[in-house]
């Protein structure tokens, strides 16, 4: 209780990225039309040309930097009772843990992995959004979702139908797509077989349904003949 993750100590910068931090505004003010993936490029490109002397003044700031965090850090936990070191370790793991999924969603949707298919409700929101009541994003969702339950089936249809066209849409361009990771090798990011030929519950209690009718059938018909 009182003690937040956020009063942890923060890791000291790298030699780049202090070299970055100094330079930036020089860089940015010699090259005003440059954009920022631009000037990050000229500003790697001018470490790498930096001379070893130069460099070593940034390496030797973050050693007095990580030495001095090495001494925050330990001062940090003194004052933790066994509890709150607890509880800061499991906030530390959904941190990361979320940060690894921004940086794997940034990467899927770089290797241009296509959008998951809508449902039915999801394309009824998306027409019928903006032009929605409600004062606020929330207000106007709650007001389309008691809308969408009270439609009826053959109003809902249409909506339904465009779901189902969506679905195959999804599945041909994840096919593609998942060939072109294979001949990339990566082989990580191409769904399993089970994911692929994952069944409706619907079709699933059916195939149950007709699978214990037939050995009802069966265990019938072995007793019939027993007799």
């Amino acid at each position: 209780r009182g003690i937040s993750s956020n009063q942890r100590p923060k890791r000291p910068l790298t030699a780049y990225l202090r070299f970055v931090m100094d330079n930036r505004p020089a860089f940015r003010e010699e090259n005003p039309e440059a954009s920022n993936v631009e000037l990050i490029k000229k500003l790697a490109g001018a470490w790498k040309e930096l001379p070893a002397s130069q460099k070593q003044v940034y390496e030797e700031a973050r050693k007095t930097d990580w030495k001095r965090y090495g001494e925050q850090m330990a001062a940090y936990k003194a004052q933790l009772t066994p509890a709150q070191a607890v509880a800061l370790k499991e906030e530390r793991r959904k941190q990361l843990a979320k940060r690894r999924s921004i940086r794997a969603k940034r990467e899927l949707n770089l290797l241009g992995k296509p959008k998951r298919a809508r449902s039915g409700f999801n394309i009824f929101l998306s027409e019928n959004f903006q032009e929605s009541e409600g004062i606020s994003p929330v207000a106007k969702l709650k007001k389309l979702f008691d809308t969408w339950q009270k439609l009826s089936t053959s109003q809902k249809q249409p909506y339904l139908q465009l779901a189902e066209d969506d679905k195959v849409r999804y599945e041909n361009e994840m096919k593609s797509w998942e060939a072109k990771m294979i001949e990339l090798g990566r082989e990580d990011l191409v769904r399993s077989k089970k994911q692929r030929l994952k069944k409706k519950p619907a079709e699933t209690a059916k195939q149950a349904e007709t699978a214990k009718a037939s050995s009802g059938g069966n265990k019938a018909k072995l007793k019939k003949s027993e007799e």
